[in-house]
């Protein structure tokens, strides 16, 4: 057995190992192979190896020799950014969609002038990269640049990107020249360059790009980089990747990515041209946002706190006392008894990362009375809504999962009236699909249409 491409997702609390073959002519999946993540362990690569043990068993073949290995990583806590802005509803938000879209978790958001405290956050934080924006093109100039000489004299030795007004570009190249931290500065096109007008598509990619060149320093990063020949990427932004391919298919549609951390959303829409009119504020065509509190293993309480234990004991048609039993024995992979709990937690994860992810009608007075806006990502032109995750693409019939979530948001939010198509990555090869697309496009597209096919 050949193997033509060996991809590695390295999760908050699991690790796979996908296996893939004839990738330029018929693409098929292999096989995987899973395990427990052990970041705690201090040393992710055990469970790689335990993961890439799993696999090998399964297809009795040694998967190493495969031709090229890949990787995409959200272990501890994935690619962290802080994005620092000039207006918080303008730039800052150009900045945060430009860096969750390519994957990342925020840790840190400012507008304005950085302060003392702020720079002592920054400082003494576990950052992967920063970003500075700022200023319109050949508008506003000094806030970014001030913000630019504090971040450099810091001296932090990370990566800064900058992806603000252009006619700066070159003062704060000599600023980090200055501070000797030029090689960590990365300059990127403005990603609000006008007034209502985001581009950050390029930042997008740079963020990728330097993420895999300063690889996550979790435990054990480096090994896997060993044996990692090709591309590392955050696995949120393989995602998405994979979404974005699937729009080619389907049109408008919403990827949610149950972990046990996080619940992730990403749609590719530009949603109804009536309520695109009616925007306060520009949305990005391509949008992700992550949920740090929702999570099915690592944020449970969280999700039981939602629910309340009460209703989740009547849903359930549980006692208190066996709600409690399962609790305490939680697994990161669920057994029979706790599956129905589970299921009951994904839900409720879902309806509220959606119900975030989503805008909604909002009104504000003026001279001539009341005006109704539109506020937040559109999403009523959606067709399909894609499944993927431990959760939903490991447990049975998870279409009803999202079907129940669906129906539970909120009334005002700005979902589709109509009905939907529920799919599930039965394969769980969305990120991977992903990261194989930049080598192998035309091999992404099918392996995809498979796993939501099968059964």
């Amino acid at each position: 057995m050949n193997i033509d491409a060996l991809v590695f997702e390295i999760g908050s609390t699991t690790t796979m190992a996908n296996a893939f073959d004839k990738l330029d002519t018929h693409p098929v999946f292999l096989g995987q192979g899973m395990a427990k993540t052990t970041v705690e362990n201090g040393d992710v690569a055990v469970g790689l190896h335990q993961a890439i043990k799993a696999v090998k068993k399964k297809l009795g073949v040694n998967v190493l020799d495969a031709k090229k290995t890949y990787a995409t990583s959200s272990a501890a806590g994935g690619l962290k950014m802080s994005v620092h802005g000039l207006v918080y509803d303008m730039t800052v938000k150009a900045a945060k969609e430009a860096a969750l879209g390519a994957g990342a978790n925020l840790r840190m958001i400012t507008a304005g002038l950085l302060d003392e405290d702020q720079l002592k956050t920054l400082s003494s934080s576990t950052i992967n990269i920063i970003m500075i924006a700022g200023g319109v093109d050949y508008g506003e100039r000094k806030t970014t640049l001030r913000n630019a000489e504090s971040i450099a004299a810091l001296q932090l030795d990370i990566p800064v990107i900058y992806a603000g007004n252009i006619e700066n570009q070159k003062a704060i190249q000599r600023i980090f020249e200055k501070n000797n931290q030029s090689d960590h500065l990365f300059i990127t096109n403005n990603v609000y360059p006008k007034i209502d007008v985001l581009d950050v598509s390029e930042a997008r990619t740079i963020i990728q790009a330097v993420f895999e060149k300063h690889i996550v320093r979790a435990p054990g990063m480096e090994k896997v980089r060993d044996i990692v020949s090709e591309t590392i990427i955050p696995t949120p932004g393989a995602v998405m990747e994979a979404t974005k391919i699937l729009y080619g298919v389907y049109g408008d549609l919403i990827t949610l990515d149950i972990g046990g951390a996080t619940t992730d959303v990403h749609s590719v829409t530009a949603g109804n041209k009536k309520i695109q009119d009616m925007l306060l504020a520009p949305e990005p065509f391509e949008k992700r946002t992550v949920e740090g509190d929702l999570g099915v293993f690592v944020n449970k309480d969280n999700i039981v706190d939602l629910w309340t234990k009460h209703r989740l004991t009547q849903t359930l048609e549980w006692t208190a006392a066996s709600l409690e039993s399962t609790l305490d024995d939680y697994k990161e992979i669920p057994d029979s008894r706790q599956i129905p709990l589970v299921r009951k937690l994904a839900v409720m994860a879902l309806k509220i990362a959606v119900e975030r992810h989503a805008g909604t009608y909002t009104s504000l007075f003026g001279p001539t009375g009341r005006t109704t806006y539109a506020e937040g990502k559109d999403l009523t032109e959606i067709n399909v809504a894609v499944g993927t995750g431990g959760v939903l693409s490991r447990l049975e019939n998870s279409e009803s999962i999202i079907k129940e979530a669906f129906d539970g948001i909120a009334k005002d939010r700005l979902i589709p009236a109509k009905t939907i198509r529920f799919l599930v990555d039965h394969d769980y090869i969305m990120a991977s699909a992903g990261v194989l697309y930049k080598d192998h496009p035309n091999a992404a597209q099918p392996l995809l249409l498979q796993s939501l096919a099968r059964r």
